[in-house]
């Protein structure tokens, strides 16, 4: 059966050892600030929050728009790993220093950071990933209306579960993770009142805002135990918001011993992560690839602004994956109702709102 929805789908690589990568905040080789000739001595940098270039998520997917974008350019990119929240600011000084033309910071929690970064190197041009928080005109906002695409994977949940229940738990309660719980919530109720269906979501409650949370996006014991809590609840389909906490959610499932689907977020987790491919109904992709490419390629062309970017349905900047493995156990008639509903929240005729959306 085909799936139109794949058009949103991030296909997902390893992260190449040969690529340099500097790590908390060492110093990267002298040779690897020089830009290559079709960009002048442009360099592209990138540091990381403290999930790490590898964690098969948001991280990784930035680190590879970024490398996509420096090979198409000719240059020679500079990334720094933070490896706890105490080297975001030496980090992005580093950087600095070593003449980067860009700086791309990942993830919202360097988002103080990274104004201060950008007040004190106006020369300097920055790009933030889920966050809108900055207003200068060398930073540029890169977010994602999650809520639109989670929305589609909520009524997918909601349409093949067999228990009547699903489940979602994030790493910590910030806005960039309750978007994706409020859309995946809205849509199994959306699925409900289309079916006359009685579909109960554990985990989070959109009307007063609070839920299951790890308090933090570290794949631990903690998570495993949320997760573990809703698969108690009878829950045989869980959405992890956070980075590696779907790690977690793999191993609670596997110990379940009996049908529990999971739903990635950010990445095609089935690609992304072939050790739990075979639990993963779908995943909420946000194009972190694409539009940290893009960003990069501007600058380099020296076409820069500040204006956000908002990832929708409408410009593929999120979506969610296909079926894969499960694609014969869903509901024949499954995907022409997700086909229907995406142009529906496309033209406006289906709204999906969440306290979280970027505006």
């Amino acid at each position: 059966m085909p799936n139109t929805l794949s058009r949103a789908t991030l296909s997902t690589v390893a992260v190449a050892s040969a690529f340099t990568l500097v790590t908390a905040c060492g110093s990267a080789p002298e040779d690897s600030a020089s830009g290559g000739s079709d960009s002048g001595d442009f360099t592209p940098c990138m540091v990381s929050d403290s999930g790490g270039f590898d964690d098969k998520s948001f991280n990784q997917l930035s680190y590879e728009g970024l490398q996509t974008a420096a090979g198409e350019l000719n240059v020679e990119p500079i990334t720094v790993q933070s490896n706890s929240p105490t080297d975001y600011t030496p980090n992005l000084n580093n950087l600095v220093d070593q003449g980067c033309g860009l700086v791309v910071t990942v993830g919202f929690a360097l988002a103080d950071a990274t104004k201060e970064a950008a007040e004190q190197n106006t020369d300097v041009n920055f790009a933030i990933v889920d966050d809108s928080s900055i207003e200068l005109d060398n930073v540029k906002p890169l977010t994602y209306d999650t809520a639109q695409s989670a929305f589609l994977a909520g009524y997918a949940a909601a349409s093949y579960s067999k228990t009547n229940t699903v489940g979602t738990f994030g790493g910590s309660q910030f806005p960039t993770v309750t978007i994706f719980m409020d859309g995946f919530a809205d849509g199994v109720k959306y699925f409900n009142e289309q079916k006359n269906r009685d579909v109960r979501v554990i985990g989070w409650d959109v009307d007063a805002q609070n839920g299951s949370f790890t308090g933090g996006f570290e794949a631990n014991e903690v998570a495993k135990n949320t997760a573990q809590g809703l698969i108690d609840q009878n829950a045989d389909v869980i959405f992890p918001v956070g980075g590696p906490i779907y790690q977690s959610a793999a191993q609670a499932i596997r110990d379940a011993n009996r049908p529990i689907a999971l739903i990635g977020a950010d990445a095609d987790v089935y690609v992304s992560d072939p050790s739990v491919s075979d639990l993963v109904l779908t995943s909420v992709t946000k194009g972190l690839a694409t539009s940290t490419e893009q960003v990069v390629k501007a600058v380099g062309d020296g076409s820069f602004d500040n204006t956000p970017y908002v990832g929708t349905l409408e410009n593929d900047g999120v979506g969610i994956a296909p079926f894969h493995d499960f694609e014969s156990q869903i509901d024949p008639a499954l995907q022409g109702e997700l086909d229907t509903i995406r142009a529906g929240i496309i033209d406006g005729s289906i709204t999906v709102t969440s306290p979280s959306s970027p505006n």
